[in-house]
C-alpha cells in the first residue's frame, strides 16, 4: 500500500513539509509506502507527473500553508488541474487534508481542501483534532497517519474477502435553465 502526500508550499521544506513527513513517518512505522510530492507548483507537467503517482497510490494526502485564511493559491489551482486530469484516479481512495499556519484560518484551509475528496467520493481521515500543524500539530499528525494505515488495511482486508466498491452510478446533472 502507498499514500501519495502532496505538498502544497511553494516553499519545498517549510513547515507544511515537515507536517506531511511526520505523517509519513507514522505510515512507515505501519507498515504503508509514503510519498512526499512538491506539488507548490501548479505547472501541467507537474500535475501530470503527480497523477502518474495518484494512479499508483492507495491514499491521498493534501498539505498546504495557510494564506489570508485560505490554501496557497498554488495548491487550489494544483488541485482543479489534478481533479481534471486524474479525477477517476481519485474515487474512493482514503483522504486527508493538512493545513500549517500559527493560528487564523486552518478550518478554513482544511474546508476547501476537503471539497476535492468529497466530490471524488473519497472517505476523509481525521485524526484527533482538526488536521492543521502548531504547538501540538504534531501528535496530530502521527495520529492521522496512524488512522490512514488503519483504514487501508481495514479497506485491503474488505477486498480481499469479497466487498466490493461501490456500484458507480450515472451522473445526474441538474440543469437550472427552462
Amino acid at each position: 500500500m502507498k499514500v501519495l502526500l502532496l505538498n502544497g508550499s511553494p516553499r519545498k521544506n517549510g513547515c507544511t513539509y515537515t507536517a506531511l513527513n511526520v505523517v509519513a513517518d507514522a505510515l512507515k512505522a505501519e507498515g504503508i509506502d509514503a510519498e512526499v510530492f512538491q506539488a507548490g507548483d501548479p505547472d501541467m507537467e507537474n500535475v501530470k507527473a503527480a497523477a502518474a503517482k495518484l494512479k499508483e497510490s492507495d491514499a491521498l494526502v493534501v498539505g498546504s500553508p495557510v494564506y489570508w485564511a485560505s490554501p496557497s493559491g498554488q495548491i487550489i489551482e494544483f488541485m482543479d488541474r489534478l481533479a481534471s486530469v486524474a479525477g477517476k484516479d481519485m474515487l474512493y481512495k482514503p483522504a486527508a487534508a493538512v493545513a500549517s499556519a500559527r493560528r487564523a484560518g486552518t478550518t478554513a484551509t482544511l474546508d476547501v481542501l476537503t471539497k476535492y475528496f468529497s466530490y471524488h467520493q473519497m472517505p476523509v481521515v481525521s485524526s484527533c483534532y482538526w488536521n492543521m500543524k502548531d504547538e501540538e500539530g504534531v501528535q496530530i499528525m502521527r495520529v492521522l497517519g496512524k488512522n490512514m494505515a488503519w483504514l487501508l488495511k481495514c479497506i485491503e482486508a474488505g477486498k480481499k474477502n469479497g466487498v466490493a466498491v461501490p456500484a458507480a452510478e450515472d451522473k445526474i446533472k441538474t440543469n437550472f435553465i427552462r
